[in-house]
């Protein structure tokens, strides 16, 4: 099936208050915004990786967050980044992206948290993050997501 889908750039902003909900409404509004761009390839892989980095901001920041989803590469590529106001930087975070090196897992085998930043080092393309010393200070965390090859269709 054709997609239908615009090469022009589009960035969207969304603030999130410290709330346990917030990683929901994140969720959804990504879910709206990629769908509404004919992006729907990467709803899935998106929604589990922006669900997992406003999880972590919630959970390691007591202040408020923002959401920002852009496109890039004439609309190849998305970027997805979560500003929060704790300035510490997690890892893997901390260091450049690039090969996986092993890690143990800090987190007893039957714990359900403690990995929400490895599947976006895992699953993401490309991921980063940098400490904000601006403004309302803080840190971010963001990773990119590329499309797989699609077959651009314009209605006649």
């Amino acid at each position: 099936m054709a997609t239908v889908s615009s090469s022009e750039p589009w960035a969207y902003a969304l603030h999130l208050p410290h709330h346990p909900r917030a990683p929901r409404v994140a969720r959804m509004t990504l879910r709206a915004v990629l769908g509404g761009h004919g992006i729907s390839e990467l709803i899935d892989v998106a929604e589990l990786l922006t669900s997992e980095v406003v999880t972590n901001s919630y959970r390691y920041s007591d202040g408020p967050a923002s959401l920002r989803m852009r496109s890039m590469d004439k609309g190849r590529r998305l970027r997805v980044s979560v500003w929060d106001t704790n300035p510490v930087i997690p890892a893997p975070f901390d260091k450049p992206p690039g090969p996986l090196p092993f890690v143990p897992l800090r987190e007893p085998d039957d714990s359900t948290g403690g990995r929400g930043l490895l599947l976006v080092q895992l699953c993401a393309d490309n991921w980063g993050g940098f400490s904000v010393r601006a403004g309302l200070g803080g840190k971010l965390l963001w990773f990119e997501l590329g499309r797989p090859e699609v077959e651009f269709a314009c209605a006649a």
